[in-house]
């Protein structure tokens, strides 16, 4: 597993990581630069516009200038320097127009990262960590993402200020800058030692929020309503909660602590510094060196000296921190891939519903597994076959979906696509082969026709009313007052409707026609359902996939018979093969199985007459039970 920690060097340094911001703005919205350089310039004006303002006016009352010069020069300061706060007021109150499209576009490339990344590499511990991280780094408008051009807009203005503060004060006595400078780095490199309490301990304090968030989104998640209520563990939930809430105000009061410290130290160094500046420049006033306006410029210099000083320290050392937290955006979106995604070869021709997949000597195990899934398995899926994989759960079926489509590769052997090994080809390419419904499968927030069209941007509505009908839902969805348009997903959208199991079932299967994949798979995807509900999926399956290579996977037997091929998985394995009549008459594993699992239901008009249409006799399941 990669290393989790992050270096500031070479290719993720700070400079770079600056001209990475830099690029990404030029990329989305280059006005973010020129408003982070006027906002630099505006401060350092409206600062030297205070620092002349009241020497200048001063002089005048010195030299006796006349009433109307010494207005004059009021109103041209004082215009100015409200002008220019103004001006800095208004692009403060809408920095965020500009900013916030550069923080959404490295947020965008973060999720085609993880929406785009192969299989092996978003399950992985290290990427999942680095995602969170990466997270953390960009959502928000505090965000270091977006708060770094607030800290280029410091420090420009503290380098420009600092400039043209030195050459004033070099001007008058070099001693004072000499200890402005000196008393200035001292308070800097204590003050911010303890000022990286809080960034020394962020892995705590993300431990605590992780917790927290966790508790609190579970005991406002809709789907565990029902279990709080009947169980009756809202007061638990409550007490965790609770616990959760005293660790962070316990963090909380320990890190303000720190602070607290740290800015008294600074009051402290502060005052010695500003001291010693002060009293030599009205030393060289006492002596005649200065007049009194000078000493006023001087004197203010001296303090905004120091913060010049202070502000370019500060800002350096805030961006080497922001810099530490691109990283993980960088890190993220530069994730090194397993598979090839770019530089591999394209399928040759369109293979049609033609193609043989085949595992040859297939040995898997899970990253960071000792043991292994599957040992040396052989298994050829032919062109039209329809293949049922049954077997226990943990025997391996679901993993075995996952290398047949390309999610994983083996660890030892090969998966060959026609003859060919399919880690040679463009692994999208290779997925396009594929449609599939899982036992997780997904509904996002969207109309119907868009979920049925999988957000195909080029959605062909005529195909989408076909695919509905085939798989029996037209009714329904033609019965909803948007029809096809009609919002899903009531999390998003209020007016979204509820779909039962089936309906939902039949959607998919809307979905899966409308892809028109070469290869369909099933990976329990009615294991919520009953056996009736099944049984009538699996029938629409079974007629709409013909001519189709379909692999179905049920933890009901009985749902599979109508397959071309059984294969039960067992301990690694294919334990048995064949026909659901050759599997029954081997009297193996399968036959014990389809046997137990047969005596809960009984055909015919008794069982009609005992459990409804359907025979499904609860008590013989009862009576099982007791057994």
């Amino acid at each position: 597993m990669k290393s989790d920690k992050i270096k500031i060097s070479g290719k993720y340094g700070v400079f770079d990581n600056s001209l990475f911001m830099i690029r990404q703005a030029m990329e989305t919205n280059p006005a973010v630069l020129w408003m982070t350089v006027l906002q630099a310039l505006l401060v350092v004006t409206a600062s030297l516009l205070e620092l002349y303002g009241a020497p200048v006016i001063l002089g005048r009352l010195e030299r006796r200038e006349s009433l109307g010069e010494l207005l004059g020069t009021i109103g041209f300061f004082s215009l100015g320097i409200m002008g220019v706060h103004a001006l800095s007021a208004y692009l403060e109150n809408n920095q965020m127009t500009v900013r916030v499209p550069v923080r959404l576009g490295i947020i965008g490339k973060m999720w085609k990262k993880v929406g785009t990344c192969s299989y092996p590499v978003r399950e992985s511990q290290d990427f999942i960590r680095l995602f969170a991280k990466a997270t953390d780094a960009s959502m928000g408008n505090s965000s270091p993402a977006e708060e770094i051009w607030n800290t280029f807009a410091g420090i420009l203005q503290n380098l420009l200020g600092f400039a043209i503060y030195l050459y004033l004060l070099t001007h008058v006595e070099p001693v004072i800058v000499t200890v402005t400078l000196i008393a200035a780095a001292a308070g800097f490199l204590v003050s911010s030692r303890i000022n990286g309490w809080g960034y020394r301990h962020r892995q705590e304090e993300a431990q605590i929020k992780n917790r927290f968030f966790y508790f609190r989104d579970k005991v406002r998640d809709r789907r565990l309503a029902k279990d709080v209520r009947i169980f009756g563990i809202g007061d638990w939930l409550g007490e965790l909660l609770d616990k959760c809430l005293k660790a962070q105000e316990d963090f909380h009061l320990r890190r303000e602590r720190a602070y607290l410290f740290a800015d008294l130290l600074d009051i402290a160094l502060t005052f010695l510094r500003n001291g010693i500046a002060y009293g030599w420049l009205l030393q060289m006033t006492l002596r005649g060196n200065l007049g009194v306006s000078e000493f006023l410029l001087y004197f203010t210099a001296a303090s905004g000296f120091t913060a010049w000083v202070g502000g370019i320290m500060g800002g350096f050392s805030k961006l080497h921190r922001q810099s530490m937290e691109l990283c993980h955006i960088r890190k993220l979106c530069d994730y090194e891939e397993v598979f090839r995604f770019r530089e591999g070869k394209s399928l040759a021709g369109d293979p049609g519903n033609g193609c043989t997949i085949e595992l040859r000597d297939v040995t898997f195990r899970y990253p960071g597994s000792e043991s292994s899934v599957f040992s040396h398995l052989n298994l050829t899926l032919h062109p039209g076959e329809k293949l049922a994989v049954v077997g226990a759960n943990g025997a391996g079926k679901t993993t075995l979906i996952k290398l047949l489509c390309g999610f994983y590769d083996p660890s030892e052997g090969a998966v060959l696509l026609d003859g060919v090994d399919i880690r040679e080809f463009n692994r999208r390419d290779y997925y396009r082969l594929f449609g599939a419904v899982f036992q997780d499968f997904s509904l996002l927030a969207g109309e119907v026709a868009e979920n049925v069209a999988s957000f195909d941007g080029k959605t062909d509505m005529e195909r989408v009313r076909e695919c509905v009908e085939k798989a029996g839902l037209g009714g329904k969805i033609e019965g909803l007052p948007q029809g096809y348009h009609t919002h899903l997903c009531k999390e998003v959208y209020e007016d979204a409707p509820e779909f039962s199991g089936g309906e939902l079932q039949r959607l998919m299967m809307a979905r899966l026609l409308y892809r028109d994949s070469p290869v369909m798979i099933l990976d329990e995807p009615t294991a919520a359902l009953d056996a009736l509900a099944e049984s009538d999926i699996y029938e629409k399956y079974r007629d709409l996939t013909k001519g189709k290579s379909s692999v179905f996977i049920s933890h009901r037997l009985a749902s599979t018979r109508f397959c071309d091929r059984i294969i039960l998985l067992e301990k690694g394995r294919i334990a048995e093969e064949g026909t659901h009549e050759e599997l029954l008459l081997l009297g193996g594993s399968y036959a014990r199985l389809f046997e137990i699992q047969s005596k809960y239901y009984v055909e015919g008009p008794e069982a009609e007459g005992k459990t409804g249409k359907g025979g499904f006799d609860h008590r013989k399941g009862e009576q099982e039970d007791e057994k």
